[in-house]
């Protein structure tokens, strides 16, 4: 995450945009038009201040919740907070919200059709956050990524205009996988959260407790367990590849740097031996451009 600087904490909005550069994909990139670049950012803002509301990451100084129209009193309450967020969200459809990210989306959602559901599924995810600190199975974490992850990939589809239910299932593919990824480079930072996002029935076949997850630096078995869910991961990614293939132009350089990202973010996982406890393993821009180039070429 971006840390707010002093001279943003009264721009919520900045704030938030500028966070787009420490994500593992790119969000908006200069070669595509300037009229996607514009609602990629939209979606984005979005979709970044309410995974910053659901992990409590707002700016400093409460310039959200007041927007929010939520007090300082109330504003640590983050489903209160996710409820006065969902109903500025109504108002994009219908009146004219009250926050500046929400008032850039308005523009976008009327441009492109897009409707209320992958919205609402992103703010469900983070209603769940709340609620749901443990995952039992793989299918159980799929499902919470249906909510996490899979909204954005459905709305860089329908923003560009290219949405098939083939491209939506490979979409989701990727979309789960990257955020699987994600989880995996934020163990630590999760578990400071009490949230752990590694499904019990395989920490329990890899012999993991949680408190082999709060060490400076993760054992054997925690290992072996993290290259386990990489490699599930991977295959997620290797079945959603096939969609960067059915576009073309600068939309096909999109896609294929978002299947480059998380390829680049597990091999960076996996040159760090897979221990994700001593810090997030994170690719450098050479492998990421690498990995471009591979998924372009169709050999990943």
């Amino acid at each position: 995450m971006t840390p707010a600087g002093t001279a943003r904490a009264g721009d919520p909005e900045r704030s938030t945009l500028d966070k787009a550069t420490d994500e593992n994909f790119p969000v908006a990139p200069f070669f595509l038009p300037r009229a996607w670049r514009a609602d990629l950012m939209a979606v984005y803002g979005f979709a970044r201040l309410v995974d910053d509301i659901g992990d409590g990451d707002l700016a400093p100084g409460g310039a959200d919740a007041r927007l929010l129209g939520v007090s300082p009193e109330e504003a640590e309450d983050r489903l209160l907070l996710l409820d006065a967020f969902e109903a500025d969200l109504n108002r994009v459809f219908d009146a004219t919200p009250r926050h500046p990210l929400l008032r850039r989306l308005q523009p976008t959602v009327r441009r492109t059709g897009l409707t209320p559901e992958p919205f609402l599924g992103l703010v469900a995810a983070n209603r769940q956050d709340q609620l749901v600190k443990r995952y039992e199975t793989y299918d159980d974490l799929v499902a919470y990524c249906e909510l996490s992850a899979n909204p954005v990939g459905r709305l860089v589809l329908s923003v560009t205009g290219t949405s098939t239910p083939e491209r939506v299932r490979r979409s989701d593919a990727v979309c789960t996988a990257l955020q699987i990824v994600e989880h995996l480079q934020d163990v630590a930072e999760d578990l400071d959260r009490d949230r752990i996002y590694l499904p019990a029935e395989d920490m329990k076949r890899f012999h993991v407790q949680e408190a082999d997850l709060a060490t400076a630096t993760a054992g054997a078995s925690v290992r072996a367990l993290v290259a386990y869910e990489a490699e599930r991961a991977l295959n997620l990614l290797n079945e959603g590849t096939p969609l960067v293939g059915s576009v073309h132009g600068r939309l096909r350089l999109l896609l294929a740097g978002f299947v480059a990202g998380g390829r680049a973010a597990i091999r960076a996982i996996a040159a760090a031996e897979y221990d994700v406890l001593s810090g997030p393993p994170k690719p450098g821009k050479i492998q990421l451009l690498r990995e471009v180039g591979v998924t372009l070429r169709g050999e990943g």
